[in-house]
């Protein structure tokens, strides 16, 4: 069951968001997405949604990930060659910090 999108609402304010939870739990369901946060977006989304593509099959989480990527955003992407060695991140780590003791 797709949701057809109307123009989106402006995001609520965290603060709203805390007040009026119940209802933008509501307004999810009944109207799609709801955004919440100016600086940092954040969406709330019935969990149904977050499963189901366009036809109603099942949608793996990574692909609805890659299918609502921001657009029109200038990511820099890491260097992911092969010719830098990532040592692992327990090197440095100690016995104590696997909380190894002594016997």
């Amino acid at each position: 069951m797709a949701i057809e999108h109307p123009a989106p609402r402006p995001a609520w304010t965290v603060a709203e968001a805390k007040a009026r939870l119940s209802e933008i739990l509501r307004l999810a369901e009944e109207e799609g997405p709801q955004r919440i946060g100016r600086r940092q977006t954040f969406v709330v989304l019935p969990e149904r949604l977050l499963h189901e593509d366009e036809d109603g099959a099942s949608l793996h989480f990574g692909r609805w990930l890659v299918d609502n990527i921001p657009r029109g955003t200038n990511l820099e992407v890491p260097d992911r060659s092969l010719d830098k060695p990532r040592p692992p991140f327990w090197r440095d780590w100690t016995d104590e910090d696997w909380g190894v003791e002594d016997e």
